[in-house]
C-alpha cells in the first residue's frame, strides 16, 4: 500500500533523529540475512556487549497483503508481528505480541487519506491503555498529536502535539512532549540537489528543570558505497561513523565516540557487519 497524506504523526522528526542516531553502535555486531525461494527472509544477529554475547533469529514472510514477522532472541522471548495491508481501504492493520508475556500484546489500526493519517492502538490486557494519532496538512506539511490513556487509572500517560515540514532541501520540525514539559525543535538541510551533504541540528528544552540540549552533525557521502557521519553535543560529546558497502547489500559500519571535555577517559569503539548473499 503505497504511503498517503502527511504521514504518521510519529514520523515528524524522524529525519533529523535517525541522522543523528541512527546506525551509530559502541558494540561489535554481526548479521547475515537470506532470501529463500519461498520468500522467507530469515536474519540472524549476534552481538558482544562488554563480555555477554547474545543472538537472535528473525524470519519475515509476506504472503499478498500480509506480512508475518518472527523473532526468537536467547533468553527465550518470541516477538510476533502480523501486518495486513488494506485490511479496509486506505487502512493497515498491525499486531504483536512478545511471548511470555501475554500482556506485551497490541493490536493497531492505520488510516493513511490524501491530507490526513490517523492510528490508533489498543494493548491487550483486561485494562489496556489505549493510545491515538493523528495528522493532517498538506504534501510537505504535517500537523498533529498523540495521546496514551490508561483506562485502569482513568489517566493521560501522555500527550504531545507537532508540526513537521518537508520540502525537497529540507525538513524542520517542532514538537511539544511529555505533557507539555519538553520543547524539541530539530532542522534537516541538505546541502546539494542530490543530498551528498547534510547539515542536522536538533535542540530540546525541558521547561521544569530549564534544561537545554543541543546536537549538531552532518553526513557526506564520499562514494555511492561509502558514507560519513558525525555529530556533537553541547556536553563535548563527539561521534563519528563511517560506512561502507562491501558488496551490493553487504554494510560494512565503524562507529566512535569520545568526550572532548575528558579526554583521559578511553573512547568508544563499536564494529556491525550485515552480509546478505
Amino acid at each position: 500500500m503505497a504511503a498517503k497524506g502527511p504521514g504518521l504523526f510519529a514520523n515528524i522528526g524522524k529525519s533529523a533523529k535517525d541522522l543523528l542516531t541512527r546506525d551509530y553502535t559502541y558494540d561489535q555486531k554481526l548479521t547475515v540475512s537470506s532470501v529463500s525461494s519461498s520468500g522467507l527472509a530469515v536474519t540472524s544477529t549476534g552481538v558482544k556487549k562488554g563480555g555477554l554475547y547474545s543472538f537472535d533469529v528473525a524470519g519475515v514472510y509476506k504472503y499478498k497483503s500480509t506480512l508475518v514477522d518472527v523473532k526468537v532472541d536467547t533468553q527465550s522471548n518470541i516477538s510476533t508481528t502480523l501486518t495486513v495491508l488494506d485490511v479496509l481501504p486506505s487502512t493497515k492493520l498491525v499486531t504483536s505480541v512478545k511471548l511470555p508475556d501475554y500482556n506485551s500484546g497490541k493490536v493497531e489500526l492505520q488510516y493513511f487519506h490524501e491530507h490526513a493519517t490517523f492510528s490508533t492502538a489498543v494493548g491487550m490486557k483486561p485494562s489496556p491503555v489505549v493510545e491515538f494519532s493523528g495528522a493532517v496538512g498538506p504534501q510537505g506539511l504535517a500537523i498533529g498529536g498523540e495521546a496514551g490513556f490508561d483506562t485502569s487509572s482513568g489517566k493521560f500517560t501522555k500527550y504531545t502535539a507537532g508540526i513537521g515540514v518537508t520540502k525537497p532541501e529540507f525538513h524542520a520540525s517542532f514538537i511539544l512532549a511529555d505533557k507539555g514539559d519538553t520543547i524539541k525543535v530539530s532542522g534537516v538541510y541538505h546541502l546539494d540537489e542530490k543530498q551528498k551533504a547534510s547539515a542536522v541540528a536538533e535542540f530540546t528544552r525541558k521547561l521544569s528543570t530549564n534544561e537545554n540540549a543541543l546536537t549538531v552533525g552532518g553526513l557526506y557521502t564520499v562514494d555511492p558505497q561509502t558514507t560519513v557521519k558525525a555529530r556533537l553535543n553541547n556536553t563535548g560529546t563527539l561521534a563519528a561513523l563511517l560506512q561502507h558497502e562491501l558488496k551490493p547489500k553487504s554494510i560494512l559500519t565503524i562507529s566512535g565516540e569520545f568526550d572532548t571535555k575528558a579526554l583521559d577517559r578511553p573512547p568508544k569503539f563499536g564494529l556491525a557487519l550485515a552480509l546478505k548473499p
